[in-house]
């Protein structure tokens, strides 16, 4: 009994590489093996029955901007563990190890020997109702991205074209607010989701599209270390240091669509919340430039919102 218990516990990873395109995804279940189904609902069903029978499989694939959309809610559903990676730090090892060739058995086993040298870390998948309200915040920033163009165009637009652009304007303005009403909706439509949605407003500077964004594009928050949400969402400092020189530490990459709402409620915290405020005024009395001191009242904010999800006893001290 020991040893079988102990054979379970200490198997390794078995690394499954996966190279998501449009129709396609070849993958490898076996070193120098590749296979390949169709990316669709059957094609994907008949992958997830072959990795079922790998224990302790580990698909890595790259992040393609959508093609692995479905593939990711098939895994999750069969809780079948996923790494996604950068597709930039992929190439940058492929190039360290002298891979330049372009074939999709080549991209296979250039995944699996990343995986191994880098062992990435488990992506927390989103559930079916965050995959919604996801669905339903791309389209709402597709509509706001639309407004903005518009309302620059009013500015310089002459008679003949204003009264078509005020159209276009109304309309989306209309559709904008029917877009907010759905996201209220399938929101307080599910506990689980309304709860936390509830408790992040607590942190004042979080409001609505705040505590929906993240939901939405960040399921890690309140599971993660404070230090691996801040590097996700890209507002942990990086040193730059060269031998004897010091240079400041900057924060950079993250998660885009949470990094920029995050920037905006950040600006607003900074001036009317009674806690990061006071922060805010200290950096800058210090000599930091506004935008350093912007980016470090982002780091306090989502460590907050990290604490008051993961910690149901954790209250907010000012």
């Amino acid at each position: 009994m020991n040893s079988h218990h102990k054979t379970e516990s200490t198997e390794p990873v078995r690394y499954v590489p996966l190279d998501v395109s449009k129709h396609r995804l070849d993958y490898g279940l076996e070193p120098g093996r590749t296979a390949a189904v169709a990316n669709t609902r059957e094609g994907i069903a008949t992958l997830i029955k072959r990795l079922e029978a790998c224990p302790r499989a580990r698909v890595v694939c790259e992040a393609t901007g959508g093609y692995e959309r479905a593939l990711l809610a098939a895994l999750g559903q069969a809780k079948i563990a996923v790494s996604r990676v950068h597709p930039g730090r992929v190439r940058a090892f492929a190039r360290a190890e002298g891979l330049n060739a372009k074939t999709d058995k080549i991209d296979v086993e250039l995944l699996r020997r990343y995986a191994v040298a880098m062992q990435p870390r488990v992506e927390v998948l989103p559930s079916p109702e965050v995959e919604v309200l996801r669905e339903l915040l791309d389209h709402r920033r597709q509509l706001d991205e639309q407004r903005v163009l518009f309302g620059n165009r009013r500015e310089s637009a002459g008679p003949t074209l204003l009264g078509l652009i005020e159209c276009e304007l109304a309309h989306l303005e209309g559709s904008l607010k029917e877009i907010e009403a759905r996201i209220h909706e399938h929101i307080h439509g599910h506990t689980a989701l309304r709860a936390k949605f509830e408790r992040l407003q607590q942190l004042q500077g979080c409001g609505p599209v705040l505590a929906a964004t993240l939901l939405a594009y960040l399921p890690e928050l309140g599971i993660l270390e404070d230090k691996q949400i801040s590097g996700l969402v890209g507002v942990a400092p990086h040193a730059n240091d060269s031998g004897e020189t010091a240079r400041p530490r900057h924060a950079h990459g993250g998660r885009i669509a949470v990094r920029n709402v995050l920037y905006m409620a950040a600006v607003s915290a900074s001036h009317h919340n009674p806690v990061l405020a006071p922060f805010y005024q200290r950096l800058l009395a210090e000599g930091k430039p506004a935008k350093v001191a912007i980016v470090a009242v982002m780091r306090k904010m989502i460590v907050v919102l990290n604490k008051l999800l993961k910690d149901p006893n954790f209250t907010l001290g000012g």
